[in-house]
């Protein structure tokens, strides 16, 4: 069964790498997983996109700056780096951050030969203009094939060192920083469970057609507990918006594996 195996993966000290495309996706969508993971085996949670572009930010983008009540993008990722390293290296999670562009904030490569107009409307400097129509879209445009190819580069580097077991976003609710890091971790080589995107899913199905393409098989990972909520709650600046008055639903975590994970269960950490 596919919940047997990934439980002896762990047990057996199987490297984790946990692909988190944001910083609190790790914790939101695997923070029970990474629990107990954390005092059995090496982890390591390796987030892509960690990084905001320069102003003049569009309209989407400052919506979402006066949400979390940041002054500026990049004050905001900075507590965000933060944040991340003090909830999670306290645990003994390696954590390591990859300095991709967010997508709200991703510049398109040809954005420095475009005129004094596009200062005015920032949307056309931007590959992704909007949040609904285009961030949230569930497609990766062509123009953002360079941060695939940086994507891909980052994953490979942090997967190198030997045998590993990759936790990948499945990409549920169409973010596409979602999409490109599922896309990453199936192109990577390595061994691959997907998790079920918390908190979209308890908005959106799951990709059937992924699913189905690539033989996965459901599983549940224990029902959450309030350490999984504290340990999303240390995410400040982004828990206030997600989570309306501190209610974090305490779900069981969802993943999506391969019938046989195909890794030698040995001892030790790899």
């Amino acid at each position: 069964m596919p919940v047997n195996m990934l439980t002896l993966a762990i047990e057996h000290g199987v490297h984790l790498v946990v692909l988190s495309p944001h910083l609190d996706d790790a914790a939101l969508s695997c923070g029970t997983v990474l629990i107990h993971a954390a005092s059995r085996t090496k982890v390591t949670v390796a987030t892509l996109f960690t990084e905001a572009g320069p102003p003049p930010y569009t309209l989407s983008g400052r919506r979402y700056l006066r949400q979390v009540g940041a002054p500026d993008a990049e004050t905001l990722y900075q507590q965000r780096r933060a944040e991340d390293r003090a909830a999670l290296e306290p645990m003994g999670v390696d954590c390591v951050h990859g300095a991709l562009t967010e997508a709200q904030f991703r510049l398109r490569p040809d954005e420095g030969s475009r005129g004094w107009w596009a200062n005015l409307l920032p949307e056309f400097r931007h590959i992704y203009p909007t949040y609904r129509l285009n961030v949230v879209s569930g497609r990766v445009v062509p123009a953002d094939a360079g941060t695939m190819q940086d994507g891909c580069t980052f994953v490979q580097r942090i997967t190198r060192s030997g045998p590993a077991l990759v936790l990948a976003p499945l990409g549920v609710g169409g973010h596409v920083d979602h999409v490109l890091t599922r896309s990453v971790a199936e192109h990577s080589g390595a061994r691959v469970v997907y998790y079920s995107d918390f908190p979209y899913n308890q908005r959106h199905p799951a990709d059937d057609s992924f699913v189905r393409r690539n033989g996965l098989v459901e599983m549940q990972w224990r029902p959450s507990t309030e350490a999984k909520a504290k340990l999303i709650r240390a995410y400040r600046t982004q828990a206030h918006a997600l989570f309306l008055g501190d209610d974090i639903p305490l779900v069981p975590e969802v993943f999506f594996c391969p019938e046989d994970l195909g890794i030698p269960l040995k001892g030790g950490n790899n």
